[in-house]
């Protein structure tokens, strides 16, 4: 009696030992797919106005880069979990240079939308700029 009552405790361990372990295993998948939807760079599309040329520019997240007149810094970058319909999104600070009064003024500082550049738009007299790419 007692030898069957220990082989049922040790068929229970093992299958609880299995299930920890799937469940290891799915939660370390889980941190790497979330891993993948950051990306270290942002790329986006800058429009002169006066001149009606455009431009792609790759930005290297946390780094400021000087373009004309613009100081253009991307804090992060995601896409979106969904491949159906992709969202890119992208924390961006820019600055504008000729503006000497403060120089740690925004003229831009917020999220910026690939889908729907309209939700936070980009209001420069000179400039535009659109979000492309997070990778």
């Amino acid at each position: 009696m007692q030898l069957i009552k220990n082989t049922k405790a040790g068929k229970f361990n093992k299958l609880l030992v299995l299930i920890i372990i799937l469940i290891s295993l799915n939660k370390l998948n889980y941190v790497k797919s979330q891993e993948n939807l950051i990306g270290k760079n942002t790329s986006i599309k800058i429009l002169d106005k006066i001149s009606s040329k455009n431009e792609f520019i790759n930005l290297v997240n946390g780094e400021e880069l000087i373009y004309k007149d613009l100081a253009i810094k991307s804090m992060k970058c995601t896409n979106s979990e969904f491949d159906d319909n992709p969202e890119i999104k992208a924390y961006i600070q820019v600055r504008d240079l000729t503006k000497k009064s403060n120089d740690k003024v925004y003229v831009f500082n917020n999220w910026m939308f690939s889908s729907s550049p309209s939700i936070t738009p980009f209001d420069h007299p000179v400039y535009d700029i659109w979000l492309t790419d997070c990778d």
